[in-house]
């Protein structure tokens, strides 16, 4: 880490008073660290590009009783074998279940995968999640 500057901000009492209660919510030791982390995502966001390098997760709920839903899953995951690292299956009751897909690759690539998958008639909620190092 580089050396520390200080530098002051001028907010609003409502919207400052929100945030120490976020800041307390989570359990942050300070300000100062609670606006480095929301600078941080906000950097690392801003810089995933369609060609940049990204990992993260496909989370999706469908209804395990939808014809064939399971097996176009599984074949469109078999296309991505590069990409995916990890999958996590869970019966969440008699009806539906919840994958989660540890990807990682190209943001574009992945992108394509989860658009496949969360499209799927029968997913009724899905997100792709990414992130990658700060460049």
């Amino acid at each position: 880490m580089g050396r520390v500057a200080r530098f002051a901000v001028s907010i609003d009492e409502k919207l400052l008073e929100r945030f120490d209660q976020y800041i307390e919510k989570k359990g942050y030791v300070s300000r100062s660290e609670a606006v480095r982390d929301l600078i941080r995502s906000a950097l690392i966001e801003e810089s995933i590009g369609e060609d940049r390098d990204v990992f993260g997760t496909i989370t999706i709920v469908y209804h395990h009783h939808q014809k064939e839903l399971a097996e176009k899953i599984t074949d469109i995951q078999h296309g991505y074998l590069k990409n995916i690292i990890s999958t996590m299956h869970i019966h969440v009751d008699h009806h539906h279940c919840l994958e989660t897909i540890a990807v990682k690759g190209k943001a574009s690539v992945v992108r394509e995968l989860a658009d496949k998958i969360i499209t799927l008639k029968g997913v009724k909620h899905g997100k792709l999640v990414v992130t990658g190092i700060e460049p």
